[in-house]
């Protein structure tokens, strides 16, 4: 399986991380930024389809947003405001587009992790 995924885990409940808004784009040479797709994670904090599939993955420089902060406010009513944490931001580059390129979230309100999984 080759492409691009992710999925959203909320480590202060355990629990994934539903109905997260998902912008994928690809970074241009000049800096500028195009935007691939925008999606929603699922029940599950993963996506219905992959972010970039085995025909639409290339070589180059990404960035992923995750537009958290309706989420925390949701399912973390207690949270100061403004929030710490909004909008995250994860760049990465795709070297082997004959390799799956899984990049997961792990969030908290205060934190957040990121690696490239299988």
């Amino acid at each position: 399986m080759t492409g691009l995924t992710t999925h959203i885990l909320d480590t202060s409940s355990g629990q994934p991380a539903n109905q997260v808004p998902i912008k994928l784009y690809s970074l241009n040479e000049n800096g500028t930024r195009q935007l691939l797709t925008e999606t929603r994670s699922n029940d599950d904090g993963r996506t219905d389809a992959p972010l970039l599939s085995s025909d639409a993955i290339a070589v180059g420089r990404y960035e992923l947003v995750f537009e958290m902060g309706a989420y925390f406010k949701q399912h973390h009513p207690n949270l100061p405001s403004p929030l710490f944490l909004d909008d995250i931001v994860l760049r990465f580059g795709i070297a082997d587009v004959t390799s799956h390129y899984h990049v997961p979230l792990l969030v908290s309100p205060y934190g957040y992790s990121t690696y490239r999984g299988s």
